[in-house]
């Protein structure tokens, strides 16, 4: 069985985004899981920045060579930032998830929505029953 990153400090979705919370704002991105089922990717499509997101509602998308895919949101909030390089540089996510690979930065509409989502363990537990 493969094993994932799941790094602790941060808090995951059942549709393999995580989300690291500092202050009222947060970075989002895909798990090392996700990239890793999706495979090489070839193309990102983010929104812009001033938009909101809605938890559980898409925001952003993915093109592997495998597949296109849907990120959804794990939180609500306004986009405050967006990972430009992403745009020349989608593989950047597939070699570093956590790090240079982020999606968004958000301002926090509502932070009680954090406390649905999974910590570490039980995100790599539910990635241990998917296989």
């Amino acid at each position: 069985m493969a094993e994932w990153k799941t790094p602790e400090d941060l808090k995951y979705t059942e549709n393999d985004e995580w989300i690291r919370v500092e202050g009222d704002t947060a970075r989002i991105g895909l798990t090392d899981y996700a990239q890793d089922h999706l495979s090489d990717l070839v193309f990102v499509e983010l929104p812009d920045v001033g938009e909101m997101l809605t938890k559980g509602e898409a925001f952003a998308a993915v093109e592997s060579v495998k597949a296109a895919s849907d990120v959804y949101a794990p939180a609500s909030g306004e986009v405050i930032a967006v990972n430009s390089k992403l745009d020349d540089a989608p593989e950047t996510i597939n070699s570093d998830p956590y790090g240079e690979g982020w999606f968004v930065e958000i301002k926090l509409s509502n932070k009680a929505e954090l406390n649905d989502l999974m910590d570490a363990a039980a995100y790599a537990k539910h990635c241990a029953a998917r296989e």
